[in-house]
């Protein structure tokens, strides 16, 4: 499932075939949205949101969500049929195995900016807030909590818990306030070095904990295990990250 950092690199390569203001020509693809409803329609402006990638109109907005499996191509076509396609003049967006849905508001009326762990209107104070409200939550389902750190998946949650030096089944409530501050501050620095080391295609060289077999800090074997409510995959070390 893309992350965050993923789907700021795909507004802004939208933005860069500058689509802002453009007409739909054409709409298509195996969508149960009504398609037709698009054609005409003016791009108002192309937004990101945690792991949303938002195609904005005057009355309404498309939000596309990647789920597990979804990619997409600009100005190119996949074999498979696309969910939806949609032409314009000169450019075309297609977009594969994702969730598409239309939302009859302005995304300034659905979605809370603060909360994006992208964005330039993040709110580290209102993340830390809503942190203090949940005490019994685990680290580990904290930093996939899209209501706290929009953006963050599974990737951003094994960097940063090793980063701060916290096991995944810590409880929010017993994390010291110093840690917690760290833990919102990291969640935030690691998206941006995330986002340049995608654009560089050189994450995975950067990865210190996440699919990893031994701990850089320790050298012993890191551990997996599925955790918290989501049971995505964890990987730390029992040494060096404490549970609090």
């Amino acid at each position: 499932m893309p992350e965050g950092p993923s789907i700021v690199i795909l507004r802004e390569a939208v933005e860069a075939i500058d689509l802002k203001g453009k007409i739909v020509r054409h709409a298509e693809g195996n969508t149960k949205i009504d398609k037709d409803r698009l054609i005409n329609q003016k791009v108002t402006d192309l937004r990101s949101w945690g792991k949303h990638f938002l195609i904005c109109f005057k009355d309404f907005t498309i939000r596309i969500h990647f789920m597990l499996f979804g990619s997409y191509l600009i100005n190119e076509q996949k074999k498979t049929p696309p969910r939806l396609s949609l032409q314009f003049s000169k450019d075309e967006l297609n977009f594969y195995a994702c969730s598409v849905k239309i939302i009859d508001k302005p995304a300034d009326e659905i979605y809370d900016w603060s909360g994006d762990i992208m964005s330039g209107s993040w709110k580290p104070a209102k993340a830390l807030q809503k942190l203090k409200e949940k005490p019994d939550m685990l680290a580990c389902d904290a930093l996939l909590d899209q209501d706290i750190f929009a953006g963050s998946g599974n990737i951003i949650k094994n960097e940063v818990l090793f980063r701060i030096k916290v096991h995944p089944l810590s409880k929010i409530g017993k994390l010291p306030e110093a840690k917690l501050k760290e833990f919102v501050k990291e969640t935030r620095k690691y998206s941006f070095d995330f986002l340049e080391w995608k654009k560089e295609f050189t994450l995975k060289k950067h990865w210190l904990a996440h699919t990893k077999k031994i701990c850089p800090r320790c050298d012993i074997p890191f551990h997996k295990e599925y955790t918290g409510k989501t049971k995505r995959r964890s990987y730390f070390c029992e040494n060096c990250q404490v549970l609090y």
